[in-house]
């Protein structure tokens, strides 16, 4: 970003940045609001130029459709975002020193020198440090657990210190151990351009492939990869391509495309490393190719025909293929196929029968064990099976509520299961259970420094029921000699809803900074999640997404007549679709939230789903719904956001987005964020902070994606009257 758009634009006439053209807002120039006439600086207001939209017989009329633009160039556009950026700035000025204090705080709990817990991939262990004040990882390998003859594989602080922005992904050592696949993203719009290290010289090979997912699979030969290439215009993922180490990119084979602009493409390999797997993934539906790894020529073959609202995913073992899928089963089931009766499910074998209620959510395959994790009621269990004698054994965790992950479980000859466990009070914990005998080895937890005892601090998981009856499920932590169930705690409540997508009840050391405030911290385990099971998603979504934004005001409800909470100092806060809820939850029950933050918001529902041009559209509408078809159109116009705001007065928010966010374009956040100041009728603070640099998941770095967090609290804080340093 220039200087000149970062500074001055802010200070100018709001009747020449918007360019004299409006009496409604000339007359809106001269109503300077008390908080603004404080800070000597007054809201953008954005010009208006009417575009028109028709269809089903219905006209829209955008007004603020101009700050569309698609290579962010534009310079009035710029030069607004950066206006914005210089008042949220003023406004927040008297918490700069709150906010610096906050970053330093929770930067203070992160231990500087850190290591992961090394995972096993072939001949070799795989780890990560974190070291003193540095940004990014350094990636290393042994030969053993013990890291006794470690090797630096990638330094990411070094080849990132140019780069205002930078992420590595799909970091992938060839099988004989020689040669490093990685991506890199300078831009945070999720292109990666993947480069070949050899890691016997550390010199980078002259492969360079763009425009890519930021995955590489290897080919068995150790020369052959394939990797995944964008749509640069929709980046969509969408061609399964073949290189051969040494040549030029122009020349690499297409091995896959698909055709299907509702399908995202991913590539992963077998643990038995015979196959490269392609997966074919939508909200409704998804499937599998396989391609031999042996023959560098190998056509994929699908692993059945795909079927419209069939979902599976496959692992082998052997010469059997495991089959967790949905067919007849929608909360899932584990069925296996023999290897010589490939392409046809009705030659699947039952291995885990369906049950209503209890959702198989992930399973692992060892030579003589089968480890597979479920949820009922919201709760995770984790069962591991002897594949010899059928017998099973659940492994035991202390939380009521917890998350637990299956992890790193790269070879089919392990002994134990590697497993993440967290809770809201528990840090993150890393360990092996044997599986013969289930017996836990803690590996490692991660380390909160500080003052910080578990013990201070209570969670709870409670039911509460939303106004058709059904029961909603909500995860507590607060500090237990800071609340009394008495009214007076405020309250910070996150959702989000969609996708499927369940927010677990896991631990975070920067939530600390509220709980010790006073705070009580709310996870609204709202439809559109599977807290609940698969048919909980279906409740919140297409023709039913009503549920998800009724849940989350519900719970608000009744948290605070329950006595969790301050009805006068209720938080909420989402991101990216739990940006989209709050932005329903706000049109629709404005009253009930003195604060609001909507990071990355989707928040122009209507216009975004009909536009194929605009990234990941046409992959969302199992999601949303097509409004090319008029029913959808209309239920999504009845929520949609941007659609739906009206003159009415509004809680205070505080809006972010990244100019170059891959996911949800700049441009609505920016558009809504118009349209509010314009049409609400109170006092309250709306701001709007744009990262210049990055996207949808904002800064790159451990530490400088704090300052955001750091922003975001203290922008809370300070409407809670808790703004003592």
């Amino acid at each position: 970003m220039k200087t000149k758009y970062s500074l001055s634009i802010g200070l100018l006439s709001l009747a020449v940045l918007a360019g004299c053209n409006s009496t409604e807002q000339t007359k809106k120039n001269q109503v300077v609001k008390s908080t603004e006439a404080k800070n000597n600086v007054l809201a953008p207001v954005a010009k208006k130029v009417a575009h028109e939209m028709n269809i089903h017989g219905s006209k829209r009329v955008d007004e603020y459709y101009w700050m569309r633009d698609d290579k962010r160039k534009n310079p009035e556009i710029l030069a607004h975002l950066a206006a914005e950026n210089t008042y949220t700035d003023a406004m927040l000025k008297h918490t700069e020193k709150l906010q610096d204090n906050l970053f330093e705080e929770l930067k203070s709990r992160i231990q500087k020198d850190d290591d992961s817990v090394p995972v096993r991939r072939g001949d070799f262990y795989y780890s990560s440090e974190m070291r003193g004040d540095n940004e990014y990882p350094i990636y290393v390998r042994s030969k053993n657990f013990k890291g006794d003859d470690k090797q630096v594989l990638l330094d990411v602080n070094i080849l990132a210190k140019d780069h205002e922005y930078f992420q590595v992904s799909g970091l992938d050592v060839s099988p004989n151990g020689k040669i490093m696949a990685y991506g890199e993203d300078t831009l945070s719009r999720r292109v990666y351009t993947l480069r070949f290290k050899d890691l016997k010289t550390g010199k980078l090979l002259a492969d360079e492939l763009k425009g890519t997912e930021g995955e590489a699979v290897w080919g068995n030969d150790n020369k052959t990869v394939y990797y995944i290439k964008k749509d640069l215009q929709t980046l969509l993922g969408f061609q399964v391509y073949r290189h051969t180490l040494g040549s030029s990119q122009d020349t690499d084979e297409l091995v896959y495309e698909e055709e299907n602009k509702s399908y995202y493409t991913g590539i992963s390999k077998s643990k038995d490393g015979s196959h490269i797997y392609i997966y074919h993934s939508s909200p409704e539906a998804s499937g599998m190719s396989l391609i031999d790894a042996n023959n560098h020529k190998a056509n994929p073959v699908r692993f059945i025909p795909r079927e419209a609202g069939l979902e599976y995913e496959v692992s082998k073992l052997g010469q059997w293929y495991y089959v967790n899928t949905n067919l007849d089963a929608v909360n899932f089931k584990l069925m296996k196929v023999h290897q010589s009766k490939l392409g046809n499910k009705n030659n699947w074998q039952e291995v885990i029968p369906h049950k209503e209620g209890v959702k198989l959510e992930d399973v692992s395959l060892f030579n003589d064990h089968l480890v597979y994790k479920v949820r009922e009621a919201g709760i995770n269990t984790v069962t591991v099976r002897s594949l010899k004698s059928g017998k099973e054994q659940q492994l035991n965790f202390k939380d009521k509520a917890f998350a637990a992950y299956l992890y790193g479980n790269n070879e089919l000859d392990n002994d134990s299961v590697r497993l993440y466990y967290t809770s809201l009070t528990t840090p993150g914990t890393h360990y092996d259970f044997n599986l013969n005998s289930t017996e836990p080895e803690l590996l490692k937890q991660q380390k909160v420094l500080g003052d910080f005892n578990p013990d201070n601090y209570t969670s709870e998981r409670i039911f509460i029921t939303a106004r058709d009856g059904i029961k909603v499920p909500v995860s507590l932590v607060y500090r237990t000699d800071k609340f009394k169930k008495d009214g007076t705690n405020p309250i910070y409540q996150y959702g989000y809803g969609s996708y499927g997508h369940t927010i677990q009840p896991s631990f975070s050391s920067a939530r600390l900074s509220l709980l010790d405030r006073g705070f009580v911290y709310a996870i609204a385990h709202i439809r559109g999640s599977q807290m609940l099971g698969r048919p909980w998603y279906n409740e919140g979504k297409k023709l039913t997404k009503q549920n998800t934004f009724n849940d989350f005001v519900d719970v608000t409800k009744s948290l605070t007549e329950q006595g969790y909470g301050n009805k006068k100092q209720v938080f909420a806060v989402g991101g990216s679709a739990g940006g989209l809820l709050m932005g329903a939850v706000i049109n629709q029950a404005p009253e009930l939230y003195q604060g609001v933050a909507a990071h990355v918001p989707f928040v122009d529902v209507v216009t975004t789903m009909l536009d194929e041009t605009i990234p990941l559209t046409t992959n969302e509408y199992d999601e949303w719904g097509n409004p090319n078809d008029k029913p959808y159109y209309d239920y999504m116009l009845s929520y949609s956001p941007y659609d739906q705001v009206s003159k009415q007065a509004y809680p205070n928010l505080l809006v972010t987005t990244g100019l170059h966010d891959s996911q949800v374009q700049y441009f609505e956040p920016a558009k809504w964020v118009a349209k509010l100041r314009d049409y609400k009728t109170n006092d309250n603070k709306l701001l709007f902070k744009v990262d210049m640099k990055a996207g949808h998941g904002g800064a790159s770095g451990r530490f400088k994606g704090l300052k955001d967090r750091a922003l975001e609290y203290a922008f809370i804080l300070d409407l809670a009257g808790k703004n003592k340093l």
